[in-house]
């Protein structure tokens, strides 16, 4: 790439909370620009014809045609940065040439090394800005969308109880319900704004604001008793009890 002031990017990612984060970490460097968000390979290859891309952003397992099946139809390739919630394809996506590899959740600090991989002669300054999955006028607005039973699913943050893992889904119980939706809970961890949301155990997270009680082992949300885990104690009742 030329030395340039503006770099124009396309997402491609299946998953709606995924191609929420990578919005918000390329709405923070000022030379990135969003051109477009796809949620299949498909749909990348019709904007890729569309008009030149110089940094693409592309998940790997999708429906239909993979990151990397899209990778071998195209002739000319702008920079790719891989994302995914697998270290098992980064041998494959290297041996591509690939500028980077991401693995869900990703970090912003990972994200700006990333870029920084394919705009080699730049430095980057992130715009300081809170960081949430949505940030409409006001925080207790804030909401994600999930795929659920065919359709897309409005969840608020504000009426989240707690996540429960289920291998590659997570079950979400909110006042309004619970839904289950094909997602990794590390990369869910990583959408929902800390420290109002909790990791207490491998396979729970937690809404501060929702707890009732807790002990040093368990945490009473409602009638629903969640572990704390060894590995998340510590932090988990640092949180919980911070005087």
């Amino acid at each position: 790439m030329e030395s340039r002031t503006n770099y124009t990017c396309l997402m491609v990612d299946d998953e709606p909370p995924a191609r929420e984060v990578l919005r918000r970490y390329i709405n923070q460097v000022p030379m990135l620009t969003l051109i477009g968000e796809c949620a299949n390979a498909i749909q990348a290859l019709t904007a890729l014809k569309q008009q030149p891309i110089d940094l693409l952003f592309l998940d790997i397992q999708m429906p239909q045609l993979t990151g990397i099946e899209l990778i071998g139809t195209l002739s000319q390739r702008p920079k790719i940065v891989l994302t995914t919630a697998f270290e098992h394809y980064a041998v494959q996506a290297f041996e591509l040439d690939v500028t980077d590899y991401l693995v869900k959740p990703i970090s912003f600090e990972r994200f700006l090394k990333s870029v920084s991989k394919a705009l080699p002669d730049h430095k980057l300054s992130p715009i300081s800005q809170p960081f949430l999955p949505h940030q409409p006028e006001t925080a207790t607005d804030a909401f994600l969308y999930f795929r659920a039973e065919r359709k897309m699913v409005k969840v608020f943050l504000r009426d989240i109880l707690y996540v429960e893992s289920l291998k590659d889904y997570v079950k979400i119980h909110s006042t309004k319900g619970t839904i289950i939706t094909k997602y990794a809970i590390t990369a869910l961890e990583a959408m929902l704004p800390g420290p109002s949301f909790v990791r207490v155990h491998r396979s729970f997270l937690v809404s501060l604001d929702k707890i009732d009680s807790f002990s040093s082992d368990q945490i009473a949300i409602g009638p629903n008793l969640i572990p704390i885990g060894n590995l998340y104690r510590q932090q988990a009742l640092k949180l919980l009890n911070p005087s």
